[in-house]
């Protein structure tokens, strides 16, 4: 049962989250042989005050 966590910045729509989820499913169906059914996806979003890179906070540019 793969188990795949998306983590990204909030922000997205609905349609880009759905779609996401779809061809994230299908390229584990086809690389592992993975039922549909069997592929859980969460995706686990971050406010830009909560992420940095180089010591620089994403909310701060």
């Amino acid at each position: 049962m793969p188990i795949v966590t998306v983590k990204m910045l909030e922000g997205r729509t609905d349609d880009q989250k759905k779609a996401l989820v779809e061809k994230v499913t299908a390229a584990v169906v086809e690389t592992t042989g993975a039922s549909v059914e069997a592929v859980s996806i969460v995706i686990e979003e971050m406010k830009k005050t909560d992420y940095a890179v180089a010591g620089v906070r994403k909310s701060d540019l």
